[in-house]
């Protein structure tokens, strides 16, 4: 079982920066590829950057260039650098973890943070 956190959302002026961090406990942190998803009002749940335990890292097209995802397996945390906002990137933004092993697949969701970009 795998709790997440994430933290660091909030109101953002379009073209400033906002780092997410999204906190696990309670399983091996390093074990579990992470991601980054994001919800829209009245739009599908989309990828926006994964990590695997390998360091392997990809984005959507639309954030490619601009935010950079990381982790640090110490602090058992991954982040989302975000970097010249758009007013489209306004969404609740969601940690992810996955593992896959002989025994079954295991998904865990963090509550969602709201990321609002607006002046």
């Amino acid at each position: 079982q795998v709790q997440l956190v994430e933290s660091g959302g909030g109101l953002v002026q379009p073209g400033g920066s906002l780092r997410l961090s999204c906190a696990a406990s309670g399983s091996i942190f390093s074990a579990y590829d992470m991601a980054w998803y994001r919800q829209a009002p009245g739009k599908q749940r989309e990828l926006v950057a994964a990590i695997t335990t390998g360091g392997i890292i990809n984005y959507v097209d639309s954030v490619q260039g601009r935010f950079a995802i990381s982790r640090d397996n110490a602090k058992n945390t991954v982040y989302l650098q975000m970097n010249r906002v758009l007013p489209e990137d306004t969404a609740v933004y969601y940690c992810y973890a996955d593992r896959s092993s002989w025994s079954g697949r295991f998904e865990y969701w963090g509550q969602g943070t709201q990321v609002t970009v607006s002046s």
